[in-house]
């Protein structure tokens, strides 16, 4: 083929984890602070995240083996090293004996001070921040010790610069979060501010979905990525595995 891109990227968000389940409970609830007691890098996935990808990786693996991932690159947070592992024993990728190489660059947004608190949360303690954020929006605020989403897009760069010169021609598979999927749109397809955030307030991306992209050499000059699939759950509902797009990230501060 001779593309400077991967033949195909999936990229997919991690399956359900003990994070979006206890964050349900806390906005349920109307608490300040979701309950984890644990790094956010250290957060499982839960029983159902854990089925989801399970089915996700039985669809792949009803793909030929010639049409499935042969890279597998991953946030190193456990969720999304769980999901992948998941998708690996399922049979879901070209060789069962394939790595999983974790990039940290893939890792979730980090919310600094405003990390594990609700909505309602960031309201009583951070009022500063709920304000700052209104201001700004959502793509340009940076929290305290966090990340903006423009930070969050700044270390993708990077990491596709490493998937144009290391994985030509591969077909790789990505394991990442909601907001990174996002970004990887916004910098795959030239977006702008508006049209992610456009997309963003429409949709929220599902645990286990999948988005994809297939190299077509006749876009642009030598070929560009070209998109296939968003925000997919077919895989899911196939196998009966239930549906969820739970936030990552504490609801408002996405």
């Amino acid at each position: 083929m001779g593309g400077r891109w991967p033949e195909v990227v999936w990229i997919v968000r991690h399956g359900q984890s003990a994070g979006n389940v206890a964050s349900d409970a806390a906005h349920a609830a109307g608490l300040e602070e979701i309950a984890l007691s644990m790094r956010d890098v250290d957060v499982p996935l839960s029983p159902l995240g854990d089925e989801q990808a399970t089915a996700l990786g039985r669809w792949f693996a009803s793909l030929p083996q010639n049409e499935r991932p042969t890279v597998v690159l991953s946030s190193p947070y456990l969720r999304a090293v769980r999901t992948a592992e998941h998708i690996r024993a399922a049979g879901g990728l070209a060789d069962p004996h394939t790595d999983i190489v974790a990039d940290e660059r893939l890792r979730e947004k980090e919310f600094g001070v405003l990390d594990r608190l609700t909505r309602h949360g960031i309201a009583e303690r951070f009022p500063d921040q709920a304000e700052f954020r209104r201001l700004l929006g959502k793509f340009y605020h940076r929290p305290p010790g966090g990340e903006s989403w423009c930070d969050v897009i700044l270390r993708l760069r990077s990491a596709l610069d490493t998937l144009s010169l290391h994985y030509r021609e591969d077909r790789v598979l990505i394991v990442c979060h909601q907001v990174v999927v996002l970004c990887l749109r916004y910098l795959l397809e030239c977006m702008t501010e508006e049209q992610i955030l456009t997309i963003d307030r429409a949709t929220e991306v599902a645990n286990c979905s999948v988005t994809s992209y297939v190299f077509n050499p006749a876009l642009g000059t030598g070929g560009k990525l070209e998109l296939r699939l968003f925000n997919f759950v077919a895989p899911l509902e196939e196998a009966g595995a239930p549906v969820t797009s739970r936030r990552d990230a504490p609801v408002g501060v996405k």
